[in-house]
């Protein structure tokens, strides 16, 4: 058994400080179950660079597809979007992490009606622009 040199066998190991702080009380989850969230936090980060890259290219690439307040209002709605969907994945992160230490429900995915209705907006403007053209 591998135990740090500043613990002895009998000694309960013991969490970082900052995991105390951010994870306070309840137990160990199934380490299958914290890598499933890990998993599926770097899902919704892949999901936000996705966003990001989007936007950037909607500004460099459409200046000949869309008018410039439509190709910019597309654009910030991504980058927008993106940087919200980032900062959600970490929030959603934590609190499912807390959850299952606190053997407590899973909270609601505020996040997913976020990125479903602001997808739809996005396609809906280029639907109408390209209708219109």
């Amino acid at each position: 058994m591998n135990v740090p040199s500043d613990q002895s066998p009998e000694q309960p190991f013991r969490r970082s400080r900052l995991a105390e702080r951010l994870l306070p009380g309840g137990s160990e989850p199934d380490p299958r179950f914290t890598l499933a969230n890990e998993r599926t936090f770097l899902a919704w980060i892949r999901t936000a660079m996705a966003l990001l890259a989007g936007g950037i290219a909607i500004e460099a690439f459409t200046a000949d597809l869309f008018i410039e307040p439509v190709r910019q209002g597309i654009a910030i709605l991504l980058l927008g979007l993106g940087m919200l969907l980032s900062a959600g994945a970490a929030v959603r992160w934590l609190r499912v992490e807390r959850s299952m230490r606190n053997k407590a429900p899973l909270p609601l995915p505020l996040i997913i009606p976020l990125l479903a209705g602001a997808g739809a907006l996005a396609a809906a403007v280029v639907l109408v622009v390209i209708l219109l053209d």
